[in-house]
């Protein structure tokens, strides 16, 4: 019996790799091939190899082991991805802290996740002395991160226990329905699923490029990024969002899949227009494409000649479950119809959980190797979100005679603003806790830009309050995209509600798109975040 449990054991081991076994196979095949670069130095894969194995060391010296979260709090740079890696190579988890969130919201991230020590960059470390994070170890990029691993062997480390493809690798951080965010964790399983059906459904290539602009913290360029390198590309990473620095790389460069989302291709549009400046070559591009102007859609397929991606995944899933279908070159769409991904089970289900007929509206349910294992330190909600035995989304669709999709709608409200996601509660939690102010709903609005932008509308207890003070006393307490483009005033009996007292959000919608909700004063309007 124990031999037969040890070979099977073995067996288990055999047909699971980790990721960073992927990697080793690029270092020992193209060890010269650039594996990352910036618009400063490039790094090839035998030094990505050997700066990793170094970071390594440092971190095992500094107390990091098996499980441990290690935090990161920076800008792109070539550095974040060199911590992926090396939290992968000692099972280790890498939480990535999201910048652009209010201090707040900073604070409960990081003791969410109790890391052993936190590694920041000189822009965004100054939050941090704001903030009561209680953690003992904060190392800053550049000097003392490169002295860090200079005095640091380069030889590969042994991990404290054998890696497992269900460890940890990486927390990402999404909106929570209660306000406050929460960290999906991903294993390395997962993000070798994501890296395989990339590559089935034509958005990888082995030696593609990819130009990671959008921020880390996000699985938009993760995902991508990580992928890129399992399979011998390279990786291109901007310091966020640079037009013209993004253009000018599309005439140097051949790009793989190219991440465009809503609020931006205008601006790639513009640009590329003004400057006259080809591409030389993108195959695919986009992402999100129901946020996007239809005509938008049309216009910068024809500039890149590439199809745009008609996605629709989630941080906590990858790029399925319907990421599959492209939007072909020059078409204005009429419909947005997904098409399932690979290596992946979809259902729609009513609220009992049991499947509805084709032509019916129920709530995805998925089953594949790219899911994430959980919100770390919410085992409720990781139960909830699994109930059955499947992770359900909370995005309802329908599906057609020919197995394509129809996005309907959340199943519970979520605005989708310039690719971050949004819930009401995080807005409402803040407008609440202010004086003057009886009761706030916020619902979303459809905006050319970013896709949907929040609006709140306000029951004010303080006659006297404008909507100018609202805004300013929500800066700084969440991020700047979450502020309300618009506070409208209203009285309380103008808020529609259920007989169980539920706000009806899409009512109120619809007479935000008609204007026919009486205002104290004139809303506030275009505020940026």
């Amino acid at each position: 019996m124990e031999t037969t449990t040890r070979a099977g054991e073995l067996v288990r081991r055999a047909a699971n790799p980790c990721l960073p076994e992927f990697l080793e196979q690029q270092v020992a095949r193209h060890p010269d091939r650039v594996a990352l670069k910036d618009d400063s130095r490039t790094c090839t894969y035998a030094e990505l190899d050997q700066r990793t194995n170094r970071l390594v060391n440092a971190l095992a010296q500094r107390g990091v082991r098996h499980g441990d979260r290690i935090a990161i709090l920076a800008e792109n740079r070539l550095e974040y991805i060199e911590l992926e890696i090396a939290a992968a190579k000692m099972g280790a988890i890498l939480a990535c802290q999201n910048w652009r969130q209010a201090d707040s919201e900073l604070e409960h991230c990081l003791r969410l996740v109790s890391p052993r020590l936190v590694i920041a960059s000189a822009r965004h470390a100054p939050a941090l002395e704001r903030i009561a994070h209680g953690i003992d170890t904060v190392i800053r990029f550049e000097d003392a991160y490169e002295a860090m691993l200079a005095q640091a062997s380069p030889d590969a480390r042994a991990p404290d226990r054998p890696l497992d493809p269900e460890d940890g690798m990486i927390i990402l951080y999404t909106s929570g329905t209660t306000g406050l965010p929460k960290g999906a964790l991903i294993s390395q399983r997962a993000m070798i699923a994501r890296m395989t059906v990339a590559r089935i459904d034509g958005l990888l290539q082995p030696a593609d490029t990819f130009i990671a602009w959008a921020p880390l913290f996000h699985m938009v360029s993760t995902d991508q990024a990580l992928a890129t390198l399992m399979t011998g590309g390279t990786v291109i990473v901007m310091d966020g969002l640079n037009v013209p620095a993004l253009v000018s790389c599309l005439a140097q460069e051949k790009i793989g899949h190219l991440t465009l989302i809503p609020g931006m291709i205008d601006l790639v549009i513009e640009e590329l227009q003004r400057s006259g400046i080809a591409a030389r070559g993108v195959r695919t591009l986009g992402c999100m494409a129901d946020l996007v102007p239809r005509e938008q859609i049309a216009r910068i397929t024809t500039l890149l000649q590439a199809p745009f991606l008609n996605s629709f995944g989630a941080t906590e899933t990858g790029a399925p479950p319907a990421s599959r279908a492209m939007i072909p070159v020059g078409v204005t769409p009429t419909a947005l119809p997904k098409e399932q991904s690979s290596h992946c089970i979809v259902r729609l289900v009513d609220a009992d959980g049991k499947e509805v007929p084709d032509g019916m509206p129920g709530e995805m349910a998925v089953r594949g190797p790219t899911l994430f294992s959980g919100y770390w330190g919410s085992p409720k909600e990781t139960a909830e979100d699994f109930r059955d035995g499947w992770f359900h989304m909370g995005d309802v669709f329908v599906r057609n005679p020919d197995g394509k999709l129809d996005y309907v709608d959340r199943r519970k409200y979520l605005i989708k603003s310039g690719g971050e996601n949004i819930y009401p509660a995080e807005i409402e939690r803040v407008l609440l806790s202010q004086p003057g102010i009886a009761d706030a709903v916020v619902v979303r609005r459809s905006d050319p830009k970013w896709g949907e932008v929040p609006v709140a509308f306000v029951v004010k207890s303080d006659p006297s309050l404008q909507a100018a003070q609202v805004i300013e006393a929500c800066r700084g307490k969440i991020a700047g995209y979450k502020l309300p483009k618009d506070i409208l005033f209203v009285r309380d009996d103008e808020l529609p509600r259920s007989t169980t007292g539920k706000i009806k959000r899409h009512e109120l919608e619809q007479a935000l798109a008609e204007r026919r909700v009486s205002q104290a004063n004139s809303p506030v309007s275009s505020i940026e975040g």
